[in-house]
């Protein structure tokens, strides 16, 4: 097995024996430096796999895999040197007056010697450009702030996958756009795994690989430029895509000739230019 890897075999999860599977025989893989998007509506399981990638949570059936190491209560803090994760409210992973004690607080749990410490503090505070604000109180910094800070506490521990569970739901889009282009300059400087549980149709496009999640099940995998081009299936469960796949699709009805599914406004401007200069 792929040392730097995470593997969901056969996983099923139910939160009471009682109570409906919120997941159903879940198997996937994601490889190293990969970005996978896990989309779906409420309820079908995305923010679940997230808890089991971090041990939050343990599979009644099948097993979980990080790094070749199976998640289970005794491996549990091992795998959460490996698996950082980042809340949609950064105000419930703050616990230190200062930020820079609330970037320490992972180490200082993982016992980091202090000369280490210092240093990964700069380091991470420097990779989201905030080690301006090492001194600040995390409260009085504006919630796009507050993420980077968390963002940063996750860096400093150094985890080989990093999980942002909805983690820009409570911004702006202005601090949406600011956080999704911070993490992706992260991702390509440290060679991690990143994994987004969201909503926002945007980040999905930044992804390498989609899964896209309903009813416990995976429902569909692939590009997002795959996962877009079928917007009636998405739509079937409830599933919205993004203003420029719909505006492509209204072009092609009226007979516009474009070469692929675009994914911004940018993809779709070039297709329009080539389109016109070939008429």
């Amino acid at each position: 097995m792929e040392e730097r890897q995470v593997e969901f075999r056969n996983v099923s999860f139910r939160y009471q024996e009682d109570m409906p599977w919120v997941l159903k025989n879940v198997n996937f893989t994601i490889g190293p430096d990969e970005w996978v998007a896990i989309i779906g509506h409420n309820g079908s399981g995305k923010s679940t796999i997230a808890k089991l990638m971090n041990g939050l949570l343990f599979p009644q059936e099948g097993e979980v895999y990080v790094g070749g190491t199976k998640v289970n209560a005794d491996t549990v803090w091992d795998v959460r040197k490996q698996v950082g994760m980042v809340f949609q409210n950064p105000d419930n992973q703050f616990v230190g007056t200062t930020v820079r004690d609330d970037v320490a607080f992972g180490m200082e749990n993982h016992g980091m010697p202090r000369d280490l410490m210092v240093n990964r503090i700069q380091q991470s505070l420097k990779a989201v450009r905030m080690e301006e604000f090492e001194r600040h109180e995390p409260h009085r910094l504006s919630g796009g702030q507050k993420q980077r800070i968390a963002i940063a506490g996750v860096l400093a521990v150094s985890p080989e996958f990093i999980i942002l569970d909805e983690a820009t739901a409570m911004l702006d889009p202005k601090g949406r756009k600011e956080i999704m282009q911070t993490v992706s300059d992260v991702q390509q400087e440290r060679d991690l795994s990143l994994i987004t549980i969201t909503h926002d149709l945007q980040e999905v496009t930044m992804a390498s690989r989609v899964i896209v999640m309903n009813g416990g099940e995976i429902w569909m995998e692939g590009s997002p430029r795959d996962v877009f081009s079928k917007k009636d299936h998405l739509t079937e469960i409830g599933l919205d895509t993004p203003f420029v796949s719909k505006m492509a699709d209204h072009l092609k009805k009226e007979g516009v000739r474009l070469s692929r599914e675009p994914l911004n406004h940018q993809e779709l401007l070039e297709d329009l230019c080539i389109s016109r200069s070939t008429m």
